[in-house]
């Protein structure tokens, strides 16, 4: 990414991208360019947005300045767009998949995987809830003689597929 494309990950800049959202300039034509929009948010710590993009029905609970100290306290490294469910400008709901990659202020990184919801309503789309990607099970190439077998037997490996 060059140091002038947007925190989106785009190749345009902040300015021509994601700062006329955030600004309420402009608003966003897919649930993607919202997603877009709030991860730049956390970047520059312009919590009003992501207050405001977030859908009124799942506003409760939110901490202002918590998350605020937050933002501004963490190293944003990227947003990668996993994929998108619907969201384009002729829908009223959308998912979004991505990965929000950030280090804490104590330096600890993180991948924050996520699958997020989106909803349209009067012309304006607006952040719902988001559910964690589960990650899958890691699956050793090895396999002891006395542990279970990976193929769901129930039985020892010795005795099952091991043989």
């Amino acid at each position: 990414m060059s140091r002038n494309s947007c925190h989106c990950g785009s190749e345009a800049t902040y300015a021509k991208c994601c700062k006329p959202i955030v600004t309420g300039k402009k608003q966003a034509e897919t649930a993607e360019q919202l997603m877009r929009a709030r991860y730049s948010a956390y970047v520059v710590a312009e919590m009003d947005f992501i207050f405001e993009s977030t859908h009124p029905d799942y506003r409760e609970g939110y901490d202002h300045d918590g998350t605020r100290a937050w933002a501004e306290n963490s190293e944003w490294l990227g947003l990668e767009i996993i994929s998108t469910d619907k969201g384009s400008a002729d829908d009223s709901i959308g998912e979004v998949e991505f990965i929000a990659r950030f280090k804490e202020a104590n330096g600890t990184p993180h991948e924050h995987h996520e699958h997020g919801q989106f909803r349209k309503e009067q012309g304006s789309w607006y952040f719902t809830e988001g559910v964690m990607h589960k990650q899958r099970p890691i699956i050793s190439s090895k396999v002891g003689r006395n542990e279970t077998c990976p193929c769901g037997s129930g039985a020892k490996y010795k005795k099952c597929c091991g043989t």
